[in-house]
């Protein structure tokens, strides 16, 4: 908390949103900090010493841009596309979320194709970029196939939507409508029809914001959303693009005769901006978590002095962590929508990771007094 940073050291600028107090209060709560003894040495639980650790984090995302394609037919379906990739981490569900909710559909009215070099340019997914760039593209892209469809209707003496813009309108059950009087709407199928048209497209993109240039351009694309988007056009002074913050608290055990570490529990809890999906948020964060014990406690690449080879290139020589390595793991969101990007989502693909060594290794030193600086630990430095 002495350390805590209201504004960026090197600009002083603020970031566009950063909920790392919240994360140590929270984590803090939840892991019971308070009720620890802190004399070094001091809490066993048996032959065991036990030691309390914790650390604040954060990881830079990548800010890159990403482009889409959205189209709504005559039957009320939507096909939305970009040419990323899905590696497991959900962008398919993610995506398809997101246009269901641009457009008004349900998710099962929706359609999201990625992984063909002739859909629209996304970037790769790496850098805890993927969902706040496409997702944003995705958004944008929706809001842009909602305008054609006001465009069309703009003139139209037929439409109860004659005359209306975007932020006018409410997008629901595959039908817009009115703001202020939801009975007086279309579907989307009734405009096409009326039109002689079998579908309609739109294209958009995301340009990645630029620290000090405020936030979104377009903000008027947002608004409409309602408070989300009115957060984000409030938000429009110079900021640094934030990334997620985040704050872990390990419980650690050593046995100090025999030298052996055990991870008895983890607290972790990130601020995320909007967290689009739950369940796959939580789940990135377990893995990282996981990853986190393995760089703490076991995984080391070792190379042979004489021929420069990795010694130890398999996993029956590279040691991870397996499930009797994993304890608990309690994950947590705090944090608001970052009004950088128009979903207001950070990337959390990686940051699972960032801080769960150093917690371990500070509760190390809690159980035993020996400041550990290089990984992973081992039991001869413990002994």
């Amino acid at each position: 908390m002495r350390n805590y940073a209201a504004v960026h050291p090197q600009t002083g600028l603020p970031w566009s949103s950063k909920a790392l107090r919240e994360c140590y209060e929270a984590g803090a709560e939840r892991f019971g900090w308070a009720q620890r003894e802190p004399a070094v040495g001091a809490m066993r639980d048996g032959r065991w010493l036990v030691g309390y650790g914790m650390a604040g984090m954060t990881f830079i995302q990548n800010h890159a841009k990403g482009q889409a394609r959205a189209t709504i037919r005559r039957d009320g379906t939507a096909r939305v596309c970009s040419g990323a990739t899905d590696i497991g981490t959900g962008t398919y569900t993610v995506m398809t979320q997101l246009a269901a909710e641009v457009l008004g559909l349900k998710m099962d009215r929706v359609e999201f194709e990625l992984g063909d070099t002739q859909l629209p340019r996304a970037p790769e997914a790496g850098g805890s970029g993927l969902t706040t760039a496409l997702g944003s593209a995705v958004h944008n892209t929706c809001v842009a196939l909602v305008q054609r469809f006001l465009a069309l209707v703009s003139d139209d003496p037929n439409s109860p939507l004659q005359g209306c813009g975007i932020e006018d309108v409410v997008a629901s059950d595959g039908r817009l409508a009115r703001r202020d009087d939801a009975s007086r709407g279309e579907s989307y199928a009734e405009i096409l029809w009326r039109h002689g048209l079998d579908e309609l497209t739109a294209a958009g993109d995301r340009t990645p914001p630029r620290a000090a240039k405020g936030v979104l351009a377009g903000a008027l694309a947002v608004s409409w959303l309602g408070p989300l988007g009115r957060q984000m056009v409030a938000a429009s002074h110079a900021t640094i693009p934030a990334s997620a913050f985040g704050a872990r608290f390990a419980e650690v055990r050593v046995d100090p005769e025999l030298g052996v570490l055990r991870v008895a529990r983890i607290v972790s809890v990130t601020d995320g901006g909007r967290i689009v999906n739950d369940k796959l948020a939580r789940s990135q964060i377990i893995g990282g978590t996981i990853g986190g014990i393995g760089m703490a406690m076991f995984e080391e690449t070792v190379t042979d002095p004489g021929t420069g080879r990795v010694a130890n290139a398999t996993l029956s020589d590279y040691l991870v962590a397996v499930n009797a390595d994993v304890p608990d793991i309690d994950v947590a969101f705090v944090g608001e929508p970052d009004p950088s990007n128009p979903i207001g989502a950070k990337g959390i693909g990686e940051v699972g990771l960032v801080g769960v060594a150093a917690a371990i290794a500070n509760g190390v030193y809690h159980a035993t007094g020996r400041r550990i600086r290089s990984l992973p630990i081992t039991i001869d430095q413990l002994l």
